[in-house]
């Protein structure tokens, strides 16, 4: 399941996240660094993914 979250995550940073934790303060900073910019937001959301 991890895989299918760490792909769609590439696609979509903060839809990794929302899948991995919900609608909690992490998905909210994803939200704000992919607008910051593209790899922020992926990097975290790997990250997130990866931790749990």
């Amino acid at each position: 399941m991890d895989l299918i979250r760490i792909l769609l995550s590439v696609l979509i940073p903060p839809l990794g996240v929302f899948l991995q934790v919900g609608l909690g303060a992490q998905f909210w900073i994803n939200i704000l660094l992919t607008l910051l910019g593209y790899f922020p937001g992926l990097i975290h959301a790997i990250y997130i993914i990866a931790k749990r």
